[in-house]
């Protein structure tokens, strides 16, 4: 797709290769969207950490520094392509290569963040992995330079200097194109077991916001952000890009933030339903769970099965009551408005989908998924640190960091 380039506040495109310019410049018809394929459904990951220092525990500006000393010279400890620069100086990211089976991406993500979190002691930080920060002030935040970011900042203001947030994003491949929309929108079915389980940002600029995932509230705020559509056809989702990009919405296909979303280049569904994740066994857990969920649907797919899917309305309370209630969430099940409390439907999908991880390599992962409930998610932990101790943020901070494995 032509790369546009900004003109005041709109974005001008290039006509397509062969095609005819409209009025002002703009083609006519939509420019097709690629989408790359994959033959199996491989699985990549990121994960996203935030830097504190180690002393004070407030976020630190340093990945800069960071980056210098794992990239330096000859003796580089980190391939330059496993881990990525992020909105702000503060957060760094760690990504898989291309993985055949969910251990191997825990595996490929253990090496390099162990080298990462090395580096960072010397340096005075540690890696924190969390969907918020529970006391850092969003004023003295520096922005990593670039367009792209500098652009998203002018244009999203205070909003987007707010985005104090990290996640995790599970990519899996698909191998036909017609496939991945019905299985984006599927998938939106499971978000709140999604974010319940993963739910790790109670506490906001110092105070207990009563929601298991504040970071859930504080991203959908940005333009592209949050709920996917529910489309079923490729050719919706093409159109819905061009004009994007005809408006001036976005200026990279990657701008489309969505919670769950193509990725074409890549021929894979990226879901980014969950908050920061603190420890290899969650991260485990919930990629084989995403992992599972994906292939599920693709394989119900091509036995020719219509996929299900609820409401819009519905899909937007679900994903309100798992960012506000966790996993006493009680969910909406079906487009006739049947509940259950998300834990007791999580047994269930855990049971039916077990068959499926053995032969993805991944049943003792799936199995971990069980235990989130059993010792209480991220956001439970963290609460019961503020109460331990009379609402020291700086405890809760350390015990963040003190789940990451060595």
């Amino acid at each position: 797709m032509p790369t546009p380039t900004g003109v005041g506040n709109r974005l001008w495109r290039s006509p397509r290769p062969g095609g005819d310019a409209g009025p002002g410049g703009w083609c006519d018809g939509h420019v097709p969207v690629d989408f790359a394929g994959s033959p199996r459904p491989t699985v990549g990951v990121e994960w996203e950490f935030a830097l504190v220092d180690r002393v004070t525990r407030d976020l630190s500006n340093s990945a800069a520094a960071l980056f210098e000393a794992v990239h330096e010279g000859e003796s580089a400890l980190v391939d330059e392509s496993k881990l990525h620069r992020e909105l702000l100086r503060n957060t760094v990211e760690v990504v898989t290569g291309i993985c055949e089976t969910v251990p191997e991406a825990v595996a490929d993500l253990a090496g390099t963040m162990r080298a990462v979190r090395r580096t960072a002691a010397t340096l005075g930080v540690d890696l924190y992995a969390a969907g918020t920060h529970p006391f850092a002030q969003w004023s003295v935040q520096q922005l990593t330079p670039g367009h792209r970011y500098e652009e998203l900042i002018s244009r999203t203001q205070w909003w987007g200097r707010q985005m104090l947030i990290w996640g995790l994003h599970v990519h899996v491949g698909v191998r036909r194109r017609e496939h991945v929309l019905p299985i984006v929108s599927s998938l939106l079915n499971h978000f709140p077991h999604l974010q319940a389980l993963s739910a790790s940002s109670p506490v906001w600029s110092g105070q207990d916001t009563g929601y298991a995932s504040n970071r859930a509230m504080m991203f959908q705020q940005l333009p592209t952000a949050g709920l996917p559509f529910q489309f079923q056809e490729w050719e919706e989702y093409e159109t819905y890009v061009d004009d994007a990009f005809r408006t001036g919405v976005i200026e990279h296909i990657n701008d489309i933030r969505w919670d769950i979303r193509p990725a074409p280049a890549l021929g894979t569904v990226e879901v980014r339903v969950c908050d920061g994740v603190s420890n290899l066994r969650e991260l485990s857990a919930l990629t084989a769970l995403t992992h599972c969920l994906v292939v599920d649907l693709e394989r119900r797919l091509e036995a020719g099965e219509r996929l299900p899917v609820m409401p819009p309305w519905h899909v937007q309370e679900n994903k309100w009551r798992a960012a506000r209630y966790g996993l006493d969430a009680e969910i909406i099940l079906d487009a006739a408005g049947a509940e259950r409390l998300v834990t007791d439907d999580l047994d269930d999908l855990l049971e039916r989908l077990t068959p499926l991880s053995r032969e993805l390599e991944c049943e003792e992962e799936l199995r971990l998924v069980a235990e989130i409930p059993k010792h209480g998610a991220s956001y439970q932990r963290q609460r019961q640190v503020m109460d331990r101790t009379g609402g020291d943020l700086v405890a809760v901070v350390d015990s963040v960091v003190a789940e990451l494995e060595p």
